[in-house]
């Protein structure tokens, strides 16, 4: 446990970029052997701050101190030979190469000049028993699920004896049963005196395994806590400060007649989904619950084309549609946004125009050339309509926050009209602001007649938005509830039923 010490002191941090100021006398103080959560609204400078301890930003202003003494990283290498290390929520890791040599990339142990791979097993097989995790080294990373890779990750993180570890978001991908692991290794490192900043908007598990939080807002440190003084409305309140007390609006949809009919639909190469059957109206919200590992994300790359179908139909509006690829589904008038927003979502490099309009891109030919005032009418519609914080369209996407970078996605597909939009955790990795506007985005959008799916791991937001919850189960559709039936308990007994 804490003795007291604060083995990471960050004062008066600014950080400004041209019309942004993203941290203004920002502060952090981390004690040694104790959790600390840093949380704030998406844009509230939680990654700006990580980035300026890691010499990622170089600060405009203000000091930071590691171990009493003052520090300026000049990058995460520095960073990590100085004790610190952090577990990223967006992974970066080598998928052909093995669970081993990611964790030691950079500093292979050897042996005589050459690379020692039995020392390099033997360590990571050290780290993992010490750990509970249940790997094998010598598995290429791309083999494993993501909860496996985030496991992966922190071994990682604990291979450099860090004194101060950050963890992002990192219980986004973990069941119910590998965040209790992951506690179970926080404790431990704890323990033996690692202080751990624990950044996420899962508020139960931050009053759960957490010393102290701070709360910042705007770039500002708005104030620090001990967590066992707080409460989840107190925390909403200091996050974006007001009462938050309507977590979802009022259902304003009408289900009405039958857009899509799905009948047993089965994917090509396992593992995938399996002869799964059921009907999406128009207005209708329909959430896919499930277990990780039930196959519902493969059931909406399936229907969307991006995965190859075996076997099954899907009819809308009464026609046949054979979706083969992403190109025949927009066509047919479909639309998705996938679960892992900056591998697959948005093209980080290339501003809000750029991002906005791709999916669309074909409408805005004019005598042979792309037209740019059509563009960028679009993106400012996309911008306006999403209510979308950026200083300009030419900002680079990934300069913005997770919500925002969600919204200019919903917007770029919204532009190809679509009649069903396949939503493959929406709000993962969002805080409770912007999540309660994406709830928002989803209910109008249903309110104007175009059909919904959900997939989500958290059971209040599809008890909250849902008109129905489909279940998924070991591939297959264990079973499709009313929400006025539905349960948590419901929902997991169904989930449990084809493990």
């Amino acid at each position: 446990m804490s003795d007291g010490t604060f083995i990471l002191e960050m004062k008066g941090i600014d950080k400004a970029f041209p019309g942004v100021q993203a941290l203004d006398k920002a502060q952090l103080r981390l004690r040694a052997g104790s959790v600390h959560a840093l949380m704030g609204e998406n844009g509230a400078g939680k990654s700006t701050l990580m980035k300026c301890l890691f010499g990622i930003y170089r600060p405009d202003a203000g000091e930071i101190l590691v171990m009493g003494r003052p520090v300026r990283f000049a990058g995460p290498r520095e960073a990590m030979d100085g004790g610190l290390s952090m577990v990223h929520q967006e992974l970066n890791q080598v998928l052909k190469r093995s669970v081993m040599e990611n964790i030691w990339l950079g500093r292979f142990p050897k042996r005589m000049g050459f690379v020692s791979h039995r020392e390099m097993y033997e360590k990571t097989r050290a780290i993992f028993d010490d750990l509970e995790i249940d790997a094998d080294p010598r598995t290429p990373v791309g083999r494993l699920s993501v909860s496996q890779r985030q496991m992966v990750e922190i071994a990682k993180a604990v291979s450099y004896n860090a004194r101060i570890l950050v963890l992002d978001e990192p219980t986004s991908s973990l069941t119910n049963e590998e965040v209790e692991h992951l506690f179970r290794i926080i404790v431990k490192l704890r323990e033996n005196g690692v202080g751990v900043i624990y950044i996420s908007h899962r508020m139960e598990e931050i009053l759960k395994i957490s010393d102290e939080v701070t709360i910042m807002r705007d770039g500002r440190w708005i104030d620090t806590e001990a967590a066992s003084n707080l409460t989840v409305d107190k925390i909403i309140k200091m996050m974006v400060g007001r009462d938050l007390t309507q977590r979802f609006p009022p259902k304003t949809n009408v289900p009405g007649d039958e857009l899509l009919v799905v009948e047993g639909l089965s994917g090509m190469y396992p593992p995938t989904c399996s002869d799964v059957s059921f009907t999406l109206r128009r207005g209708e919200i329909l959430g896919v619950a499930g277990l990780v590992g039930s196959r519902r994300t493969e059931l909406l790359e399936t229907i969307f084309g991006i995965a190859h179908r075996a076997k099954g139909r899907i009819i809308k509006d009464n026609r046949p549609v054979n979706n083969k690829n992403s190109a025949q589904a927009i066509r047919s008038g479909f639309a998705m946004l996938t679960e892992e927003r900056r591998a697959t979502g948005i093209f980080a490099g290339l501003d809000v125009t750029f991002n906005s309009v791709i999916a669309n891109i074909a409408s805005y030919k004019k005598y042979g050339f792309l037209s740019g005032r059509m563009m960028y009418g679009d993106t400012k519609w996309v911008v306006d309509s999403m209510k979308v914080k950026t200083p300009s369209q030419r900002t680079h996407i990934r300069n913005l926050s997770g919500g925002n970078q969600q919204k200019v996605i919903i917007g770029r597909w919204l532009l190809t009209k679509p009649d069903v939009l396949l939503l493959d955790e929406p709000t993962r990795g969002i805080d409770v602001g912007a999540k309660a506007e994406i709830y928002q985005l989803i209910i109008n959008l249903a309110s104007e007649g175009k059909g919904i799916i959900v997939v989500s791991s958290e059971m209040p937001e599809l008890l909250g938005i849902s008109d129905r919850i489909m279940v998924m189960s070991g591939g297959r559709a264990a079973g499709i509830l009313d929400i006025k039936d539905a349960t948590q308990e419901g929902i997991m007994r169904l989930a449990a039923k084809y493990v």
